[in-house]
């Protein structure tokens, strides 16, 4: 049985994949066929559980794939945190929330306001839970987990699936806080770091090449 965890993001979908490594009996991934197009988007693996939000845009070929068959998980979290959550990834490289803003909505990012952007995110997460939520509606496997009782909710899943494995080395998981939104600030100094530790790897490089010691 295939398991797909759909969600927004900015759920703790990191979180709940890491969870998911300590289930013995399932394949995991998250966002593993993200550069793929085609057939092979979906072609994953039996007994798999794929934790990906970008499904959101491939559900109705997730449909035609997997159908009923499969088992889903609408991972949620409140909407308004998750949209302040994404209204701090405006300069990521790979925003999802900046595609939506320019390549769906036409709009001119440099021109939005403070408060259209947060409208533009909140719109965002409606809309995609919106889809998720009509996609499922006929699915007879559909479990929701709430950020807020996850681990409540992650140890029902588990016993849904008939998971093996270490149950409390996964719930550990979510004591850690992966892939967090930064402010922008924030961002710009680790974007900085990686500019000069790349910088630093490059010139190393090129020091081992012509065996000069600094």
């Amino acid at each position: 049985m295939n398991i797909f965890v759909l969600s927004t993001g900015r759920t703790a979908s990191t979180t709940f994949s890491k969870a998911c490594s300590h289930i013995e009996n399932y394949s995991f991934g998250h966002e593993s066929l993200r550069d793929k197009i085609s057939h092979e988007r979906l072609n994953y693996p039996d007994n798999h559980i794929e934790v990906d939000n970008r499904l959101s845009f491939f559900l109705g070929s997730l449909d035609q794939k997997y159908g009923n068959s499969a088992f889903y998980v609408h991972l949620l979290r409140n909407s308004s945190e998750t949209a302040s959550s994404f209204n701090k990834r405006w300069q990521n490289k790979h925003s999802i929330i900046k595609a939506y803003a320019y390549a769906i909505n036409f709009l001119q990012i440099e021109n939005l306001t403070k408060r259209e952007k947060l409208n533009v995110c909140k719109d965002y997460v409606n809309i995609t839970n919106a889809n998720i939520g009509l996609f499922l509606k006929d699915k007879s496997k559909v479990l929701e987990i709430n950020v807020s009782t996850i681990k409540e909710d992650f140890e029902f899943f588990w016993n849904s699936i008939g998971a093996k494995g270490d149950i409390n080395k996964a719930l550990d998981e979510f004591n850690v806080k992966y892939n967090p939104s930064l402010s922008t600030e924030n961002e710009n100094v680790v974007l900085n770091k990686n500019k000069i530790s790349r910088r630093n790897s490059n010139l190393n490089s090129i020091f081992k090449f012509l065996k000069i010691k600094k």
